[in-house]
């Protein structure tokens, strides 16, 4: 399977962006799939986890409230809707699918997109 992450870009604080991740090459039947970030010259970081089914939901501490992770409309897909972003949300975002472990879901997955670039900034 790869996924292909899109959606990135500029916006400035306070703003909103929606991520999206779509799965090609076989239907995902994996247990969860995850957004991760990394900012330049920092460790990528976990964003949001969801299990396939839609539930439960898992958040860094840093975007709760803020970020929402769930399953797309379109068959394959998941989203990540990122409100009120901050400029230290700036980093390349990256959707991730299967993780090697099943019960963590903050640690490393099977599957990684290319990689989407969201920029905050006035």
């Amino acid at each position: 399977v790869q996924l292909q992450a899109s959606g990135g870009g500029w916006m400035q604080p306070g703003g909103s962006l929606r991520l999206s991740c779509a799965a090609s090459g076989r239907t995902l039947s994996s247990s969860a799939m995850a957004w991760f970030r990394q900012a330049a010259g920092k460790e990528r970081e976990f964003v949001a986890a969801v299990r396939w089914r839609g539930s439960p939901t898992y958040y860094a501490n840093s975007v709760r409230g803020r970020f929402t992770i769930g399953r797309g409309a379109a068959k394959n897909t998941f989203y990540l809707q990122m409100n009120n972003l901050k400029p230290e949300d700036t980093a390349v975002y990256y959707c991730a699918a299967e993780p090697k472990v099943d019960g963590d879901l903050y640690g490393d997955y099977n599957t990684w997109g290319q990689g989407t670039k969201v920029t905050v900034s006035s």
